[in-house]
């Protein structure tokens, strides 16, 4: 009687067929015992033997199959029949004379190398598993385990990844989400029976995680290509911070989503896991070829797509990686400035809508697809606002004063007016970089005339210049001292090198970590006023000759000469190079000789580019400064001198006003007659030109001549102030007189506005703590000595900084407890025996960094620490790494330095506890 037998599947057939083949039995036949049910290939063709394969039901169907064989074939008989029902007869032409049982086990043992047997586990988890791996098994066969038995985990993992394409060690969520990137692979698996992918899927829960439901449910819904979009989706429907969208919007949103998952609700683990893993995977495929950046992008665009299509497009704002999240976040940001610029009463706007456009410039610098040039230019705008928030005092009183404003503020704020003037893509925002545009010009513009007036009175009066360095002192009062001391110089005059300008070579050289910037005493930077006009004739060859002239490059090079002959001056065709060449063989080896005191260079990139290219677009460096880096590399046994014969101006685009003149020059003109408004007259001996009599514009916008990329020859401070930097290879010493440089930049360019922190907030010192009580310290201020142009202190030309710019000057009342703190920790044993072994910092200059790190709230930027303890900017790297290992007893990191690079952060709580301030 015969027996109910399952179909077998045509790979099973294949498996057993090359069994018996590699037995080399001579029998024409093989019986397999299964259900005689064949709806596949008749014939197969293994090796090089055709094997035909018949379904046999009767005896009868049997003996006519052999009956009926082909010569150059062998039959596969398939039948529920048992050897009695067959016959011997009919048995004696089979192999082994005997029907052969299909053991779906088996078959998987012989895909495996024949050499094993499955764990009672996989056996378990049903004969899918056992179907699976033989109808899916390679050519080859499944790669066998290093030993005889076959386990679950091992089988089902080799199953999984032939599935989905995949190596079986990577099925984790990268790998899923790597795999919903490949449509054939993803039809391959839908096209499984319903019991393969369901067991499959189940394994890829438990090896992937709950990440495996939402990218599993996207392809079975048929959206499996869609898994990443909608990975970065779910970032913005569930996201990290809550209240970042009205709940019930959310909630809405996320159920338009789940047709996308097949209906299937996604927990908030599995779609935390699943942004995650989407995330991860963008960051990958940008850091990768082309190709795959192109992947990453067209990702990204979905995703905006399929927001469009639920209609959550203003949800993307949350999104800390779709582009459109940034769009929507500077766009933001846009508002929070127009909305903290000052009203036309002329109230600073209050510090609180200022925080708040801080708080959106957080938002787009944490943006991940943030456009970096966009991200710059919206610090450019916050740190203007910052500016615009200081009340404005008396203007400066004296020339030297109008000069230190110009350097030490004024000059960074045509910094960051150049980024805000270049505007941004998005009309909204640039209508709000437009408006504060506006009014940081009004305000400079009354700078500008002010100094200006300081200009015209003491030009006119003749007054002498006292402690103000002019351009025809530079040679006398700045380098012959240097030389005199017994250092070689490298000096570069950087024709239209402006305060800003020259700000950002400044900050260029001090990244590098190669040269320690200068100044007098270690005080402020210093400046030196050009001759008027402030054209390239009169103040290069004043600069050169040492005192006021004019001249070309061939009177230039004759009075530099005749001051220094053992000395070079080099032009812009004297530093031209043949092929291959970065510095001229001739030059390298002037800078290289001992016996040539002085070299100095012209170097003419930013005058040129005033007249065929940008200067307001360009970001001045040693990159970007033609032969700049160059001739630093081969001086670093120099000091180096920088400076330049005038600034300039940028064009203004659309506001520019054009005047009539009789001359053709840009930005001054014959004093033919009386001066408009915008111009002053300008008479006396540092009059160069027009027979002692000129008239100046000192409104930027003014030009008399062709329109250009910029232009100098003007009154402006721009024009008229020149940047005075001094380098020396890593050494601060380099010069008597000379000190490294503190921190260059104002406050409001460093630190934002912070509302003070409430008493609910603020630390809070131990009540009692068990170390002997110590008075309270102070940060010393940073010598001053007389310097080496007897500089006076800085002339006030406004008011202080606003108390809002932390961290602040304690007051009395936060003051109290902040000392209170610092005095128990340097008072505190831990304290005195990390100091023994660890600390060369002086307990004055750690009390500072930490007053100034606890009036922060913990924060503080590493520049703010450094003026707060009168250090110089060089040094604060290392002053922070002995500071750091200072507090972290045990290691634990009670300071560290942030993301961003340049803020530190101290973990008051924590650094109380490590120093045993504890109340007793």
């Amino acid at each position: 009687m015969s027996i109910s037998r399952v179909a077998v599947r045509p790979a099973a057939v294949r498996r057993k067929v090359e069994a018996w083949l590699a037995e080399q039995d001579d029998a024409e036949a093989i019986v397999l015992l299964a259900r005689p049910e064949w709806t596949d290939n008749a014939v197969l063709t293994i090796g090089d033997t055709r094997v035909r394969v018949v379904p046999c039901p009767t005896p009868i169907a049997a003996r006519a199959a052999l009956a009926d064989r082909a010569a150059h074939e062998k039959l596969v008989l398939l039948t529920d029949l048992t050897d009695t029902e067959l016959g011997d007869g009919l048995l004696a032409h089979v192999s082994l004379q005997t029907g052969r049982s299909v053991d779906p086990w088996d078959l998987v043992g012989q895909a495996f190398g024949g050499q094993v047997r499955p764990d009672s586990t996989l056996v378990r988890t049903g004969r899918w598993v056992a179907d699976a791996l033989t109808e899916l098994a390679p050519a080859e066969g499944w790669p066998p385990p290093a030993g005889t038995i076959l386990t679950r985990d091992y089988a089902l993992r080799h199953l999984a990844g032939a599935v989905l394409a995949l190596d079986p060690d990577e099925l984790d969520g990268a790998g899923l989400l790597q795999w919903s990137t490949d449509a054939p692979t993803q039809m391959r698996f839908a096209e499984l029976p319903v019991a393969w992918a369901e067991g499959i899927a189940a394994l890829l829960v438990e090896v992937a995680g709950p990440i495996a439901v939402p990218v599993l449910a996207a392809v079975r819904a048929g959206h499996g290509t869609d898994a990443i979009p909608l990975g970065l989706l779910a970032g913005v429907l569930w996201p990290r911070s809550p209240g970042t969208a009205p709940e019930v919007e959310i909630a809405v949103a996320r159920t338009r989503l789940e047709p996308r998952f097949g209906g299937t609700r996604l927990t908030d683990h599995q779609a935390t896991l699943f942004v995650e893993a989407a995330e991860a995977w963008i960051y990958r495929a940008l850091d990768g070829d082309d190709a795959v950046r192109h992947d990453a992008h067209r990702m990204l665009r979905r995703a905006e797509h399929l927001a469009a299509e639920i209609d959550v497009t203003e949800l993307l704002v949350a999104s800390t990686l779709l582009p459109a999240g940034f769009a929507q976040r500077m766009r933001a940001f846009g508002a929070a400035v127009r909305l903290a610029l000052p009203r036309p009463t002329a109230v600073p706007p209050t510090r609180d809508l200022i925080e708040r456009a801080q708080e959106r410039l957080a938002e787009v610098e944490a943006h991940r697809s943030a456009d970096r040039s966009r991200v710059e230019t919206a610090r450019m705008a916050v740190r203007l606002l910052r500016w615009l928030a200081i009340s404005e005092g008396r203007g400066p009183a004296t020339m030297l004063a109008a000069v230190q404003r110009q350097i030490r503020d004024d000059g960074w704020v045509d910094r960051a007016r150049l980024d805000v003037f270049a505007g941004d893509v998005d009309p909204q925002v640039a209508q709000s970089y437009r408006a504060l545009h506006a009014a940081v010009d009004a305000r400079r513009s009354r700078h500008d005339r002010e100094f200006a007036e300081q200009l015209h009175d003491m030009t006119s009066a003749e007054r002498e210049p006292g402690a103000l360095l002019r351009v025809e002192d530079v040679l006398d009062r700045v380098v012959r001292p240097i030389l005199d001391n017994g250092r070689r110089i490298l000096l570069l005059l950087l024709d239209g090198m402006s305060a800003a300008a020259g700000i950002e070579i400044a900050d260029s050289l001090g990244r590098s970590g190669a040269w320690t910037e200068l100044t007098p005493d270690g005080g402020p930077r210093t400046a030196v006023l050009a001759a008027l006009p402030t054209v390239t004739v009169v103040n290069r060859c004043s600069l050169f000759s040492g005192r006021l002239t004019v001249g070309d490059r061939a009177a230039e090079l004759k009075a530099f000469t005749v001051q220094f002959p053992d000395s070079v001056l080099l032009h812009k065709s004297d530093l031209r190079t043949p092929a291959g060449l970065a510095v001229d063989p001739e030059v390298a080896a002037a800078i290289n000789d001992p016996a040539v005191p002085l070299v100095a260079a012209v170097i003419n990139t930013i005058d040129d580019a005033l007249d065929r290219s940008d200067p307001g677009t360009i970001e001045w460096s040693t990159d970007t400064v033609n032969g700049l880096r160059d001739l630093l590399a081969v001086a670093q046994d120099r000091v180096v001198v920088l400076v330049s014969d005038h600034g300039h101006v940028v064009d203004r685009g659309s506001e520019a006003v054009l005047l009539s003149s009789d001359s053709s020059e840009n930005r001054w003109r014959p004093a033919t007659d009386a001066p408009r408004d915008g111009e002053l007259l300008f008479t006396g001996s540092r009059v160069a030109l027009g027979d002692g009599r000129v008239i100046l514009p000192w409104r930027e916008e003014l030009r008399y001549g062709p329109r250009k990329a910029g232009y100098h020859g003007g009154a402006s401070p721009a024009e008229v102030v020149i940047p005075l930097l001094v380098f020396a290879a890593q050494d601060e010493h380099a010069v008597p007189g000379w000190a490294g440089a503190p921190v260059s930049s104002p406050d409001w360019w460093r630190e934002p506005i912070r509302q003070p922190a409430s008493e609910e907030t603020a630390v809070s010192p131990p009540a009692q703590v068990g170390v002997a009580s110590r008075p309270a310290r102070r940060p010393k201020p940073p010598a001053q000595d007389e310097g080496l142009f007897d500089l006076p202190p800085p002339t006030s030309v406004a008011s202080p900084i606003s108390a809002a710019l932390l961290p602040p000057v304690a007051s009395p009342a936060s003051a109290e407890p902040t000392s209170a703190l610092v005095d128990a920790l340097l008072a505190s044993p831990v304290y005195a025996d990390r100091r023994d072994v660890r600390a060369p910092i002086p307990d004055e200059r750690v009390a500072a960094l930490l007053s100034t790190l606890v009036a922060g709230n913990g924060r503080a930027a590493l520049e703010t620490l450094a003026t707060r303890a009168g250090v110089p900017v060089h040094r604060m790297p290392g002053t922070f790494a002995a500071l750091r290992r200072l507090l972290q007893v045990e290691g634990y990191p009670v300071l560290s330095l942030d993301p961003d690079g340049r803020t530190a952060k101290l973990d008051i709580p924590l650094m109380i506890e490590q120093f045993g301030l504890e109340p007793m």
